[in-house]
């Protein structure tokens, strides 16, 4: 399949002209990109697929949520509503996406809305916040950033640079110059000096570009509501692991360490799971003959599992869900946040 795409390169080269022409019109002031007079913090990255985004942008409000009236705002992929919704307690990924929905659960407080146009949801919260963060907002020209973290995920930094369809970069890898701060995300915990030599300068960041790495923080496992349980895994545990995402893999590589016993029930990024899956699921957890077997989903996937059509049968099965956090090596964590927390502090200062 990787060497059938190659046969895409045509098209990702009328792709590029296409992406190229729009950005540079929008460099040029031909397109509109509206500043404004609040701290705006954009998450994204360059390709498509999980580059470790919303645990970012949850880390980004753990920062500020305490010093600062902080509000997320996305697009709200893969729901059904249109246009500017603010989520409530009884939001669904239906009406705000799956991830809107997993910022909402675990932060209650803190404002979280969707709106394809994020210069108009922006104007919709500016006037009771002081801080808002854009998640997956580095190709929405459309509005421009106070301060920009583009994410770079560590198992595709040294893949080929093609565009889509035939590779998976949505804009060309020197759209990079516009980011204000590089993170390599979903690092080995022991990263070599080599190891970070090397995606320095694949990154080739500019002067006033700081470059950070950060690993993923696998958290204690809770269930399906977010309550923390005690459950445990060991080397007889037999995990049957539940995913719609755009990578599974550091996942499955990470329950491996604890047991060599993985079912994968994998499907594609935002799948909505449907009874079907849950039976097919439901079916072959009841019939492994393991004393000690567990079922495990994302907290992602966990959102899309909590719908109505499927809490009945869902409530039947022991799902626990693995939440995970941003980890920054050598302790560059402190560094990071004067960062985040100086840009916002000068900004409000200066106006």
């Amino acid at each position: 399949m990787k060497y059938l795409r190659w046969l895409l390169l045509p098209f990702s080269l009328l792709y590029g002209v296409a992406v190229v022409v729009r950005n540079w019109c929008y460099d040029a002031g031909f397109f509109k990109s509206r500043e404004f007079d609040m701290p705006v913090i954009s998450v994204g990255n360059l390709d498509v697929g999980g580059a470790g985004k919303s645990p970012m942008t949850e880390y980004l409000v753990r920062l500020l949520k305490s010093s600062c009236r902080t509000a997320t705002l996305s697009r709200g992929y893969g729901r059904k509503t249109t246009g500017f919704v603010l989520a409530d307690s009884g939001s669904s990924p239906g009406n705000i996406g799956d991830e809107p929905a997993q910022f909402k659960q675990k932060f209650p407080d803190v404002t979280v809305a969707v709106c394809e146009e994020r210069a108009t949801g922006i104007d919709k919260l500016k006037a009771d916040h002081d801080v808002i963060i854009l998640d997956d907002a580095f190709q929405h020209r459309s509005v421009k950033p106070g301060f920009s973290i583009l994410l770079f995920d560590y198992n595709k930094l040294f893949d080929p640079h093609f565009l889509l369809p035939a590779g998976n970069l949505r804009e060309p890898f020197s759209g990079k110059w516009r980011a204000d701060m590089f993170v390599i995300s979903k690092c080995p915990s022991h990263l070599t000096q080599e190891e970070k030599t090397r995606c320095y300068y694949r990154v080739a960041p500019h002067h006033g570009q700081p470059l950070f790495f950060s690993a993923i923080n696998y958290l204690p496992l809770q269930d399906i509501h977010g309550n923390a349980i005690q459950d445990t895994i060991d080397v007889d545990t037999t995990v049957f692991l539940l995913t719609g995402i755009a990578n599974p893999i550091p996942l499955y590589t990470h329950l491996k360490t604890f047991t060599q016993h993985i079912i994968h029930h994998n499907y594609a990024d935002h799948h909505q799971f449907t009874l079907k899956n849950i039976a097919k699921l439901a079916n072959t957890f009841n019939a492994c003959p393991s004393q000690k077997k567990v079922i495990i989903t994302t907290e992602k996937d966990a959102q899309r599992l909590g719908v109505r059509d499927l809490a009945p049968a869902i409530a039947k099965l022991p799902i626990s869900v693995l939440p995970i956090g941003v980890e920054f090596l050598d302790n560059s964590g402190h560094e990071f946040d004067k960062l985040i927390l100086n840009y916002v502090r000068e900004y409000t200062e200066h106006n």
